[in-house]
């Protein structure tokens, strides 16, 4: 499996290694974004660092979220977020705060699931109050910040291991 990013070698310490010498865990990842063990078939990960337009951005996360993949969808937002305008900074890393916390509840981490979830509704709803906008590239804010809280809820109340691909969000109408 070939990674964007994926390690050029192992350092002296034993750790892997970009082409720039950046730490890079180049052990291959299920659909949900576990390490598995070195060798082992992978999904293949989302390429780093691409610049997409926001309604680009959109639509690949929610690809990503249909397909189950809500580390994957994770991964897009950031690249948004890191190369964004500063004043959508926040919108971006609350919806990638989502976007882990579905893959926390997936994995059955219910405490980091609830929690990333709920920080990434409030990141959003006080992005829409200090923005003035409530669906900005069409994605429904308020809606988005609903489904986070009743997931998280449920996730608390031991809901198990979400399926992430019936949990899913829609950023859209």
């Amino acid at each position: 499996m070939t990674n964007a990013g994926a390690a050029a070698g192992r350092s002296p310490d034993g750790r892997d290694r970009d082409t720039a010498g950046r730490a890079r865990n180049a052990r291959p990842r299920d659909g949900l974004g576990r390490p598995l063990p070195y060798g082992a078939d992978g999904v293949a990960r989302q390429p780093e660092g691409v610049v997409r337009t926001p309604r680009e951005t959109v639509a690949q996360a929610q690809a990503l979220l249909d397909a189950g993949r809500p580390f994957h969808a994770h991964e897009v937002f950031e690249d948004a977020w890191k190369s964004g305008p500063d004043d959508e900074r926040a919108l971006w890393r609350g919806l990638a705060q989502l976007a882990v916390g579905l893959t926390h509840a997936a994995r059955g981490n219910a405490t980091g699931g609830a929690r990333l979830l709920r920080r990434g509704g409030g990141a959003i709803e006080e992005w829409a109050v200090v923005s003035g906008e409530d669906r900005p590239y069409g994605i429904p804010l308020a809606a988005l910040v609903g489904w986070a809280r009743e997931l998280a809820g449920r996730v608390e109340r031991g809901a198990g291991p979400v399926d992430a691909r019936t949990e899913a969000p829609r950023l859209g109408p």
